[in-house]
């Protein structure tokens, strides 16, 4: 086990982060207009798919739904990726060093963003149509890998409490300035007071706009993607920057919580914690 001075050194490294989080650079807020033009112009049968696809969100919160990982196959990958002999169980992986953690959660940062950049130009190649298939898929990557990356650091996704903390990751990576703020005050409510599950699902203040927010971070690179042939380039740019993004506020932010519960234990096997 780290003693508390190396974990302490890595929260540190994680405030500095944060704080870099909170900066807004004038072209994402320009980023958001092309695509609020888009949906002007957008086909009915793709806005109805919009809906649909909120209503996919609603239903992974309150219990998974499609977009649910397998605990043994996400283990088994975490196993392929860790320099320790055998891992058996998610119990397991949340006693692994934090360096360990941090080596199995960049092999599956890479693996995820490659895969997003394929996803991305593969569905550029028919424009603007094809955005009714890209999107659900890009979602789909997004949450897979934040559950993977609650594995990672020894948390079960299959837990509402999890998916909630899930999903307001998936937020806070296409927040603005105020929104991640917000966040994070939100997220250290949540384990600080281990607050309930309803109470918890309560503090989303609607989980539409967490869709509709991640949606519009495309901005003008899928007002790109429209163009056939063209969208292969902007539609593997897109993506790939949505899973670097995402992934990096998962790994932060469950980095973040594993930390203080060492440290929790720390103090629970009779260690006065102190910086």
């Amino acid at each position: 086990m780290e003693t508390r001075e190396q974990l302490y050194r890595y929260i540190k490294d994680i405030e500095a982060w944060e704080k870099d989080q909170k900066g807004l650079f004038f072209w994402e807020k320009l980023g958001r207009i092309p695509f609020k033009i888009l949906d002007k112009v957008t086909p009915a049968f793709i806005q109805n798919k919009l809906g649909v696809l909120v209503n996919e969100l609603g239903s992974y919160i309150q219990t998974g739904g499609k977009y649910l990982v397998s605990e043994k196959t996400t283990i088994k990958k975490i196993q392929t990726f860790s320099s320790f002999d055998e891992i058996n169980s998610i119990e397991e992986i949340g006693k692994l060093p934090i360096e360990e953690m941090i080596s199995i959660s960049e092999k599956l940062r890479k693996n995820r963003v490659k895969f997003a950049t394929v996803q991305g130009a593969s569905t550029g190649v028919g424009g603007l149509f094809t955005l009714v298939v890209d999107i659900p898929m890009i979602l789909g990557t997004a949450l897979k890998t934040l559950q993977e990356i609650a594995i990672i650091h020894g948390y079960h996704p299959n837990d509402q409490k999890e998916r909630v903390f899930i999903v307001k990751c998936l937020q806070f990576a296409s927040a603005d300035i105020v929104g991640k703020e917000a966040i994070l005050n939100e997220l250290a409510m949540m384990h600080e007071e281990q607050n309930s599950s309803q109470s918890m699902i309560s503090q989303l203040k609607g989980w539409q706009e967490v869709f509709f927010t991640y949606r519009d971070q495309f901005g003008w690179k899928k007002l790109f993607q429209m163009v056939p042939i063209a969208g292969i380039i902007f539609g593997a740019f897109a993506n790939k920057g949505m899973i670097e993004d995402v992934s990096e506020a998962g790994i932060m932010l469950y980095r973040k919580r594993r930390l203080y519960d060492k440290l929790h234990e720390l103090e629970k096997n009779g260690n006065t914690v102190s910086e």
